[in-house]
């Protein structure tokens, strides 16, 4: 390990110029690229006291030993310098998206003299136009073989179209009208190029005159009695219409865009991408990667913009591009990604209407992408024995914790607050051992409630461990926290073998005083902050390190997750509750069971105010006079609709 001090640049040998810089370890490798647009006053910031710098930065100014950097003139230029170093050197420091794949694409060979349609990986080549990309090589070639009896256009190899040329005879597709076999002379150079011709402008975007030609012929040849030939044209229409029904309209407008959605998490980030050409969704990609340090979401958003387009062929960058918040330098990847495309691209945030509602929906995709990994992952027996015999070295555990409990508090502005237990076993979610708290004393802040929280669970455990050893001195078979009237094990029975709260010093101090306090010595406890992903022990001054890429740090930080969405379900039940109750105790007669009633049936105070009378009449034990009174009270108590000042639109409820 190097003192940064060793290599530090002397004073005023750093220009103030914009530029790339590179540091380096004693093997000369590529450790961090970055870019600034003032080297002095970025390179001066990893040089400062070390122990103000993040972990992550902290590690890498002592792993490195020399900086070096090269000035260019514009930010544009350093953009592009720093990805493409990035690239070449895959400096290990650098967070880097990943894909698992080369996603393929639907190419035309418009560069030869009989161009061929054919699915395409990898870099993109001249004299080739692209259509994509796609989740799945066999969902191209699905398109392709329904387009052909439309497009008889060539598909077939250089090999075997030298082959049937060489026999002069067709192959296959030439037998069955799906190729207007070239390799013959069927059709000449001319007519197989206007055959292309119309497949682009089909796969381009340009769809309704094509099935409008093909259904004024139908009818054109029905009137004359052509009847094979209006059979032929009704199937090839019913082949267009399969097509474009694969690929629905998702954008009224026929815009060229790629839409991003981002799942952003401590540890890992998911990114998923909807590729949208002519108003329809051409394809679709994604990747989860790890995070090397503690980038700001803006700067996701820029590394993944220019990880999908770094190297891309002008066609494959669109004209919009939609982001869920605009990159860090936004206008500096705009004017790269301009220059790349040889015309304006635009990059921005969709606020309302179809583009704003198609972004949820990638959004959604990443959502489910990254629950697909999450679960790939903890399904990995190999990956959670190796997360726990991280944890029980890193935490100096005589062995791996294989019951682990979890805490986190719950609550708004000091009112209904609320606790969750989570606890995984053998690396594993027990949802049949989950718990819930309701804090007792309202206005108490989290350390507090921590206090309180921690101190009932370990009474209970207190008092089972009381009954056990009273069963023992009875000789009965009551037994291991067994409820011998039910078999079942007895709620809080069980001790774990360590205790994680959602938090960092205080929230830690206030469950070491609790347990403390209760005689409980023998189970470890740590805490979890959200903001470093520090772990934090009982009386240390400085919190426990794992690395990003732990199996461990994944482990804890999955229990910490599953704690505060435990958490926040049963607050949001309560707070629901608490609303309808205060806005419905005017309504007389209306007790607790009926209450129950409407918020099964209706779901939200929203959708209960949306209601007419004789609909809210129709819930079981509410009659007609009732549903009125409930109107009434719903209605008297509805806020004022707000406006944005900003656009001038009403803001409605939520």
């Amino acid at each position: 390990m190097a003192d940064p001090a060793s290599y530090r640049p002397q004073p005023g040998e750093i220009p103030a110029q914009p530029g790339v810089y590179r540091f380096r370890d004693a093997d000369r490798r590529v450790i961090y690229v970055g870019k600034a647009k003032s080297l002095r006053p970025r390179l001066n910031s990893y040089f400062q006291d070390v122990s103000n710098l993040h972990s992550r930065t902290q590690q890498m100014v002592i792993t490195a030993s020399s900086v070096e950097w090269t000035v260019v003139d514009t930010e544009v230029e350093a953009l592009a310098l720093e990805y493409s170093w990035i690239k070449e050197f895959d400096p290990r420091f650098n967070v880097k998206y990943r894909d698992d794949k080369s996603y393929p694409w639907l190419a035309v060979t418009v560069g030869e003299e009989f161009p061929r349609v054919t699915v395409m990986r990898g870099a993109q080549r001249k004299g080739v136009r692209y259509f994509g990309p796609y989740g799945h090589a066999w969902a191209i070639r699905d398109t392709v073989d329904t387009l052909l009896r439309v497009f008889p256009m060539r598909s077939c190899s250089a090999g075997v179209f030298r082959r049937a040329k060489a026999i002069d005879r067709p192959c296959l597709l030439g037998d069955i009208g799906k190729c207007a076999a070239p390799c013959v002379g069927r059709v000449d150079v001319d007519e197989h190029r206007e055959i292309v011709n119309d497949f682009l402008a089909f796969m381009g975007g340009q769809t309704a005159g094509f099935t409008r030609r093909i259904h004024e012929r139908m009818r054109e040849a029905s009137e004359a009695q052509e009847y094979e030939l209006a059979a032929k044209l009704r199937d090839d229409l019913g082949a267009l219409n399969r097509v474009l029904e694969k690929q629905t309209v998702v954008l009224g407008d026929g815009t060229d865009a790629d839409v991003f959605g981002f799942v952003d998490d401590p540890l890992e980030v998911a990114v998923q991408i909807f590729s949208v050409r002519g108003g329809r969704i051409r394809g679709q990609r994604g990747w989860v990667a790890d995070k090397a340090d503690d980038a700001a979401f803006p700067e996701l958003v820029q590394r993944a913009l220019m990880t999908l387009y770094e190297g891309a062929a002008p066609a494959a960058i669109p004209r919009q591009v939609l982001v869920p918040r605009l990159p860090a330098d936004h206008e500096v990847v705009a004017e790269l990604l301009a220059e790349r495309r040889g015309g304006p691209v635009q990059i921005r945030v969709p606020q309302r209407g179809d583009k704003k509602a198609l972004m949820g929906t990638v959004e959604q995709n990443a959502k489910q992408s990254m629950a697909r990994h999450k679960m790939h992952r903890s399904g990995d027996l190999t990956a959670r024995s190796k997360a726990l015999e991280e944890i029980q070295e890193a935490l100096d555990l005589p062995t791996a914790p294989l019951r682990i409990e979890c805490y986190d508090i719950s609550n708004l502005q000091g009112t209904e607050i609320v606790a969750s237990m989570v606890v995984f076993e053998d690396g594993l979610p027990r949802k049949s051992e989950y718990r819930r708290f309701t804090v007792r004393h309202e206005g108490q802040n989290d350390v507090a409630a921590m206090h309180e929280v921690i101190t009932r669970r370990f009474e209970r455990l207190l008092k089972a461990r009381a009954e056990e050893a009273h069963a023992d001195a009875g000789a009965t078979e009551e037994r291991g926290g067994i409820d011998p009237d039910t078999g079942r094990p007895r709620r809080f029975a069980y001790a774990p073998a360590l205790v994680v709260v959602d938090g960092g010093p205080p929230q830690v101090a206030a469950a070491h005083r609790a347990m403390t306090a209760l005689g409980i010595q023998d189970i470890a406890l740590v805490g979890l902050a959200k903001r470093l992903e520090e772990v934090w022990l009982p009386d240390d001054d400085d919190p426990v390190i794992l690395p990003r890429t732990s199996e461990g740090l994944y482990l804890l930080q999955r229990l910490r997750d599953e704690a505060h969405r435990f958490a926040i379900s049963h607050h949001r039940g309560r707070r629901s509750k608490s609303m309808v109750d205060s806005l419905l105790d005017p309504v007389p007669g209306l007790g607790p069971t009926r209450r129950k009633a409407l918020m099964k049936t209706f779901g939200s105070v929203k959708k209960m105010r949306a209601a007419s009378i004789e609909e809210i009449a129709q819930v079981p034990g509410i009659g007609a006079t009732t549903a009125e009174s409930i109107v009434a009270a719903l209605a008297a108590s509805a806020p004022a609709p707000s406006v944005n000042t900003a656009t001038g639109e009403i803001v409605e409820e939520s």
